[in-house]
């Protein structure tokens, strides 16, 4: 068996940061080699602990067959971190909604690592743990970056070649179409709310997925900034919204509804924005009763597996401002059962309320009639398993799969759809949030 190790030393977040690119340059390489990577903004009401996953050394891929007993077997079996991504197709299986729509992304995979390293923004401190040979490795690196003083993550590589125009599964006449049927539904009373999204998918010849990440990075910074190998495929995830915490028992989850597309000139340099942009989105009648209805599911999801009592909403209507978007949210907390763990919460809520609709089993059955894709990656998740009580996951929204041997690269955005919701509106919505993946060429 091999030694255990672990390493800790203060150390400039830039210098994390670096190992994280050079580890995601290599990964590109092939399957095993590099690393899986999590960002995050310091600061950012989100804001997750920068992750690093090198060697891997067990992996779950997921199946159809994939219990939650075998999930908790592999994160909680063997020591060390797990992290990886649960598909929100997954989370259909567990909602018992069949779907013929032929599948090519896995339901989830899940890997462990010989080392692995986290970065503390509010000490500055990095610990590295894992086997002792994988550890002094990823230490040597450490100390290599710091003495290059690295500025920042250098995108020092192109994607060549013409990137093709995005063919969406849902066109503009075809999405608007799906927005009245989703009214029409909501008037008969078969559901109060629905995110409804569409498919976008690029053909690139020479697609280099390792400089797409580390150019958003650079450019487009989020708080659950994930880099992900699957096989042939790699994720790109700079999703903004929190799924589901878990640090000693204490829940936390962070539902997103309500987005202000920003226009130039409405934000400065330093990020700022007016008050009264802000005041416009907190006062929209329909913003508010998307993002209220939205908590209260989200409420109810974690509920069961929380103490009586514990599960409360704090922060109602904030707004955060995340690319050109400006995006209302809340904090909802609780305090995981003591018979409970982080999986059996996760699993229970899984997908996240915010991208399903209310009530959620009929939404679901419901998306899943509308939409001509199926979702894979988006509106799953990305998370990390630390612990049985120590857990943190993302709403896989504003993420792209990218096959660089079929030189291709899907993403997927979406709309929460109310009573009182516009079709046209909605549409231009849903190409806000997947414009940072529609004007590449423009970072």
């Amino acid at each position: 068996m091999p030694t255990p190790s672990t390493f800790s030393t203060c150390l400039d977040r830039r210098v994390f940061d670096a190992l994280a690119a050079e580890l995601v340059r290599e990964s590109d390489g092939g399957f095993g080699r590099g690393a899986d990577v999590l960002l995050s903004v310091p600061g950012h009401p989100a804001a997750t602990t920068p992750f690093i996953g090198a060697g891997v050394t067990g992996e779950l891929v997921f199946s159809a067959r994939t219990t939650p007993d075998e999930v908790k077997d592999f994160c909680f079996g063997s020591p060390g971190p797990a992290f990886g991504f649960v598909s929100y197709d997954y989370g259909m299986l567990l909602r018992g909604i069949a779907s013929a729509k032929p599948l090519d992304f896995p339901l989830g995979h899940l890997k462990k690592y010989a080392a692995t390293a986290q970065y503390d923004d509010a000490t500055g401190i990095v610990t590295v743990a894992g086997e002792e040979r994988a550890v002094d490795g990823l230490r040597q690196r450490l100390a290599r970056l710091e003495q290059e003083h690295p500025a920042a993550i250098a995108a020092d590589r192109r994607s060549r070649g013409t990137r093709g125009g995005a063919e969406l599964s849902l066109p503009r006449e075809a999405y608007e179409a799906r927005v009245r049927e989703t009214l029409a539904l909501i008037r008969a009373g078969d559901v109060y709310q629905l995110n409804l999204s569409t498919r976008f998918r690029v053909r690139w010849p020479g697609l280099d997925p390792a400089g797409l990440f580390l150019r958003l990075w650079q450019t487009r910074p989020a708080p659950f900034y994930a880099w992900f190998a699957s096989g042939a495929l790699r994720v790109v995830s700079t999703a903004p919204e929190r799924f589901l915490r878990v640090r000693g028992g204490e829940v936390l989850s962070q539902p997103i509804k309500g987005t202000l597309r920003l226009e130039d000139g409405e934000y400065g340099p330093d990020g700022t924005v007016d008050p009264a942009l802000m005041a416009r989105l907190t006062g929209s009648a329909k913003e508010d009763s998307e993002l209220s209805m939205i908590v209260d599911l989200i409420r109810n999801d974690i509920s069961a597996n929380c103490e009586v009592g514990s599960v409360a909403v704090s922060a109602h209507k904030s707004v955060f401002r995340v690319d050109r978007l400006l995006q209302m949210y809340s904090d909802v907390t609780g305090r995981l059962r003591q018979d409970r763990d982080c999986l059996d919460l996760f699993l229970d809520a899984f997908p996240g309320g915010s991208v399903t609709g209310c009530p959620k089993a009929s939404a679901m059955a419901i998306i899943e009639a509308l939409e001509p894709h199926s979702r894979g990656m988006y509106c799953g998740s990305m998370l990390v398993v630390r612990g049985e009580r120590d857990m943190d996951s993302s709403v896989a929204i504003r993420t792209a799969v990218c096959d660089a041997r079929a030189a291709t690269m899907d993403f997927w955005a979406g709309s929460g759809i109310v009573v009182d919701s516009d079709p046209a509106s909605e549409y231009q919505e849903t190409v806000a949030k997947a414009e940072k993946f529609l004007t590449l060429e423009e970072l």
